[in-house]
């Protein structure tokens, strides 16, 4: 299976300007730049991409694990926070945090956190990252 996206950049790394586009056209020459990296520019970035698609990739791999022990979510909720800094061998992400509360009939916390563990470390994203990965995650009754 094959996913993909495109970038385009015109200009210097600071005055220039870019755009990406998926291939399903969800993204469609979404606009990007130093400002919408670096500052609060209007637009997206590729740390803000990272993020939602670890929160995504995470959000489905607990509803797998879930649905194998015989339980289906009311609702997951998972916010990924992405951190980047810039070390001696430059610019890296050095972490990525999920936040997670989930409503999951039937569930019991031991459970709940084993499962939330497993889909942490089993999740594509999480093994793609190579990167510190923590959790923070909730069982809402």
């Amino acid at each position: 299976m094959k996913r993909k996206a495109s970038a385009e950049w015109k200009g210097s790394l600071k005055e220039g300007k870019g755009n990406i586009s998926t291939e399903s056209g969800v993204l469609a020459q979404t606009q990007y730049s130093f400002g919408t990296r670096f500052e609060n520019g209007k637009g997206t970035n590729p740390e803000e991409l990272v993020a939602a698609a670890h929160a995504a990739c995470f959000s489905m791999q607990l509803s797998a694990l879930l649905g194998k022990a015989g339980l289906v979510p009311d609702q997951i909720a998972t916010t990924a926070v992405v951190t980047f800094e810039n070390l001696n061998q430059g610019w890296t992400v050095t972490e990525s945090h999920l936040e997670v509360n989930a409503s999951i009939p039937r569930a019991t916390p031991e459970l709940f956190a084993k499962l939330s563990e497993d889909a942490k470390t089993g999740c594509l994203m999480s093994r793609l990252l190579n990167t510190t990965v923590t959790m923070d995650a909730k069982l809402i009754v």
